[in-house]
């Protein structure tokens, strides 16, 4: 029995240490962004921390296995349990030291968890039990740990309990582990009162913790936006917040601003009207992303538009926009239109599996901050969208900032050129988010901006039109390289970009 007892810990104990991992990876990716760079630099320190671990588990005494194992997995759960509330909170107050914390939880931890599976296979060892049967039944648990945990993160944790809750729940299960091995051995270990009170202790701040995650992540939130938080969800693709200071509300995805409500309409007016006002012949109009529905609401003005298309992937993020009041108010109820059919869905995937035409496509997707949003402003997924689009169509994709991120906003540019495409970059200026770029596109038709237009704007005229087709000297043209699937430059060049304008 007490074999199998300890068998049975090296599961969970995989299960934890990988679940830290990821934790750690998932949280710095929603904040720092890259998430290639953070996975892979966290990966390679927790890994060559396991190392260091497993060397130094050499120097700990055969006498006192156990009572070491015991106060590791207590060490475990406590750092690893609060971790991802430390490095929340960190952020929110004083993001200065949020990196060097990270690397020291994570190599803390990585260094624990490769100081278990030895004293684990030593206990065993001593116990008499067959070097081939020992090797076997530990690494299959610790294999069977980590695929469980693997596969819980993305479907189930993440999504429904959030970084900071399944923190503190994995670090009662290390916990648990070392109450379990306490009770189990309680005759071969040392201190035996000492340890038990101290995992017990542990226990009550980690299910106190768990209970208060969600109160430590609105103290979080509300130190990083600084506004009452009316809304806040985690989901299986990104960190929704919807923030309110008197009139203005605002939207934020992974920390990033999506909108304001006090000058969205400037940004949504440039988005939609200077393509649609020269097309008054469409009558359907195809949207990727914009799932607070505000473009939407621009399009369906138009009385000749008879069909909306509206692709995004979060299906929390629509049906916020759906339900909320506050929301709604602002979209003007579009998703209630009946002309307007809804998709949550991946847009690549979609459009592969879809042979639908449009005389217009709105491409409204957040800026290139990782390679997950980067693969949607690459040369193969601007070739799919190119299919769907009428001959005399337009294509209108929201670019970034052509002031603050230059080169990715060319780089954006040089993409939709090396698929056909004829482009007509543009600009205007946006309280909330500085200046701000789009890209109309064509295949056969040549664009000229409208010198009016037929439904009344707040911020649109013939003036303010002619200006944001004129680029000043400090944001001219540069000549970039088209962003390719493979290597995603354009998100480099976001990322060195907007490093320049943070120094």
């Amino acid at each position: 029995m007490p074999k199998r007892i300890l068998i049975l810990s090296v599961f969970v104990v995989a299960s934890c240490g990988l679940a830290y991992e990821l934790i750690a990876g998932a949280l710095s990716s929603y904040l720092l962004g890259d998430s290639i760079l953070q996975f892979s630099t966290i990966i390679g320190c927790y890994l060559f921390a396991m190392g260091v671990g497993a060397h130094l588990s050499q120097y700990i005494k055969d006498e006192d296995l156990l009572s070491r194992f015991v106060d590791i997995e207590l060490a475990v759960g406590l750092i690893g349990g609060i971790s991802a509330a430390l490095l929340f909170l960190t952020f929110s107050w004083m993001a200065a030291p949020f990196r060097t914390l990270l690397y020291v939880l994570v190599f803390l931890i990585g260094m624990l968890v490769g100081m278990e599976v030895p004293l684990v296979m030593r206990v065993l060892n001593s116990r008499q039990t067959e070097f081939n049967e020992l090797v076997s039944k530990v690494l299959t648990f610790d294999y069977l740990g980590a695929l469980a945990v693997s596969l819980l993160f993305p479907l189930v944790l993440a999504p429904y309990l959030g970084l900071v809750r399944t923190g503190f729940l994995f670090g009662m299960f290390n916990t648990g582990v070392a109450l379990w091995t306490i009770y189990t051995f309680r005759h071969e270990l040392k201190k035996v009162s000492t340890r038990l009170l101290r995992a017990t202790s542990l226990l009550c701040v980690l299910i106190a913790g768990f209970s208060l995650s969600d109160r430590m992540v609105y103290w979080g939130e509300h130190g990083l936006y600084g506004d009452e938080i009316i809304y806040s969800t985690t989901t299986p693709y990104q960190r929704l917040v919807i923030t309110r200071w008197k009139d203005d509300l605002r939207l934020y995805i992974n920390g990033n601003l999506q909108f304001s409500s006090r000058d969205e309409y400037r940004y949504h007016e440039a988005l939609i009207h200077p393509a649609l006002q020269q097309l008054p012949w469409a009558r359907s109009v195809l949207i990727l992303g914009g799932g607070d529905g505000l473009a939407l609401r621009e399009v369906l003005r138009y009385s000749h538009i008879q069909h909306v298309t509206l692709v995004d992937l979060d299906p929390a993020m629509t049906n916020a926009f759906t339900q909320r009041p506050e929301l709604t108010q602002l979209n003007h109820h579009s998703f209630r239109d009946p002309r307007v059919q809804v998709i949550n869905a991946d847009a690549a995937i979609w459009l592969q599996n879809n042979q639908s035409m449009f005389d217009a496509i709105i491409v409204d997707f957040p800026d290139p901050s990782s390679f997950a949003l980067g693969k949607l402003y690459s040369v193969p997924f601007y070739g799919i969208v190119k299919k769907h689009l009428a001959a005399q169509g337009l294509l209108v994709v929201q670019s970034t900032s052509p002031f603050f991120a230059p080169h990715a906003y060319w780089t954006i540019d040089a993409t939709l050129k090396e698929v056909g495409f004829l482009t007509y970059p543009y600009h205007l200026y946006v309280p909330s988010f500085g200046e701000w770029g789009f890209v109309i596109a064509s295949t056969q038709q040549k664009f000229e901006p409208p010198a009016a237009y037929q439904l009344p704007m707040r911020y649109l005229n013939q003036e303010t039109t002619h200006e944001m087709f004129v680029f000043p000297p400090d944001m001219q043209r540069l000549t970039m390289e088209p962003n390719r699937l493979d290597t995603q430059s354009l998100v480099r060049e976001f990322e060195r970009d907007w490093r320049q304008v943070i120094r």
